[in-house]
């Protein structure tokens, strides 16, 4: 993998962003990977240069973490873990085919298989280039409450922007985007594209998701002067295919809960969207040379803070369940448990995210 740029490396002129919301095919990872394909090719047709999917697209959301008692989660687990995708590995190449295709770089929230254990998945966005290259990948670092009966948490080693023909691309996975100091971390390393997604949470309650989405994606456009391409996964009928129970339906009949899938401007307009309630891809033309009177006013990664007074720091470790470590002495120095391989042919031995 080439070393990251700058900013000032970011491309001239105008480039397209799109925003996908559309439901998963629940639990039926091949026909997920299917539509997402098929939604990518449309997106490159109406000449989009990047496209976001919804958190966890492949093989779809587990609202039945939400729905049912901790103790039927064993079942509901070794389903999901079935239905969820090894990175690199089959489904992801099939994405990454595509994208070379089509040539557009491509934003997915899938749900992962740890490599070395069956009892840990992760809530994983993959970034995939252009040219079919999988530049990274971002875990999750906290499921949100029930979200914990399905996903482990991620660390600091796949928090990280990646230099894109669409400028520098950074991503954030739902309440990861309430998060300051993760936004922050991104802002940080020159990010100027956002990719945030989210679940329908078409729960009956009052926390009302449309809102909370949107007052966290204008949030991020505006404090750190980004685009912000912000999609949400469609909830309909088809759920109820795999979690048929009355309370399910008692639950998820959110009549009050609706939509944010759109595109953000970096002074905090919505430059396209957002969708109601229904499937589709919104669109947005934009020029990253929008972001610079803005920051004049507020860089918060600048000229308008003040390093001396704070210190952020990163941890980019990535976190193994173990260290070897020899106690002979002479020995090579203690190398990380990385197996098996978790990089594809064209990123570093490590998968570099």
């Amino acid at each position: 993998m080439s070393d990251v740029g700058t900013v000032h490396d970011a491309p001239a002129g105008s480039v397209t962003l799109a925003a996908v919301q559309a439901s998963p095919v629940y639990l039926d990872t091949d026909a997920c990977v299917e539509k997402t394909c098929d939604l990518i090719r449309e997106a490159a047709a109406n000449g989009a240069d990047l496209v976001g999917f919804p958190e966890t697209f492949v093989p779809g959301y587990p609202y039945w973490n939400w729905v049912n008692a901790p103790i039927d989660g064993y079942d509901w687990y070794k389903r999901y873990r079935k239905a969820a995708v090894d990175v690199p590995g089959p489904e992801v190449d099939r994405l990454r085919a595509v994208a070379a295709e089509e040539s557009i770089t491509v934003v997915v929230g899938v749900t992962e298989r740890d490599p070395n254990t069956v009892g840990t998945m992760y809530n994983t966005n993959l970034v995939i280039g252009h040219e079919g290259d999988l530049l990274g990948k971002h875990r999750k670092l906290v499921p949100t409450h029930a979200e914990k009966l399905s996903w482990g948490r991620g660390d600091g080693s796949t928090l990280r922007v990646y230099d894109t023909p669409v400028g520098r691309l950074g991503t954030l996975a739902c309440g990861e985007n309430t998060n300051p100091l993760a936004r922050y971390s991104l802002l940080a390393q020159g990010e100027q594209v956002h990719v945030s997604n989210y679940p329908a949470f078409h729960f009956d309650q009052e926390y009302n998701i449309e809102r909370a989405t949107e007052i966290r994606s204008l949030t991020h456009a505006f404090e750190g002067k980004v685009f912000n391409v912000v999609s949400t996964e469609y909830f309909d009928e088809s759920f109820y295919e795999v979690c048929e129970t009355e309370r399910a339906r008692e639950l998820l009949g959110g009549e009050n809960q609706g939509y944010f899938t759109a595109i953000v401007g970096p002074t905090g307009e919505v430059l396209a969207g957002p969708l109601g309630d229904e499937e589709g891809i919104v669109y947005a033309t934009v020029d990253l040379e929008d972001t610079v009177e803005p920051k004049l006013m507020h860089d918060v990664v600048g000229q308008y803070n003040r390093f001396d007074v704070f210190d952020f720091r990163l941890n980019t470790d990535e976190l193994t369940p173990l260290t070897r470590q020899s106690t002979r002495a002479g020995e090579a120095p203690p190398e990380r448990a990385d197996t098996p391989e978790r990089a594809s042919d064209d990123t570093d031995a490590d998968g570099d995210v």
